[in-house]
């Protein structure tokens, strides 16, 4: 992060040096991440848990009841894979489950007059 210190005034840089004395003097108080990091294994550990299981792989973990509530898959959420349904006679590694846009390759064959139908796969 970069200032422009020369369109400061001194009232604005008196300040921003107490913010920065403020900042530096807390940051110094603190304890080594490493050291915080190891005590609260230990204390999980010595509980019977691990780091993982209280707060979950990637960190702090969604609070049940807000889970609770769904029924279905979130927006944007992906759901499972599905098997395809059509498939390219001219070339059989292009495939399509039937969701989401058709591929050029099947809606330039139907621009042609082909039917959805004449490319499923049996």
């Amino acid at each position: 992060m970069a200032f422009d210190l020369n369109a400061f005034s001194p009232q604005q840089l008196d300040a921003l040096i107490a913010q920065a004395k403020e900042r530096k003097t807390t940051l110094k108080k603190r304890k080594p991440l490493a050291s915080v990091r190891k005590k609260l294994t230990d204390l999980a550990a010595a509980e019977g848990y691990s780091v993982a299981e209280l707060f979950g792989a990637g960190g702090a973990a969604a609070p049940a009841a807000k889970r609770a509530g769904r029924t279905g898959p979130a927006k944007g959420r992906k759901l499972g894979k599905v098997p395809p349904k059509y498939r390219n006679p001219a070339n059989k590694a292009e495939t399509w489950t039937g969701r989401g846009k058709q591929p050029l390759w099947l809606a330039g064959q139907i621009k042609k007059g082909k039917k959805l139908e004449e490319f499923l796969i049996k």
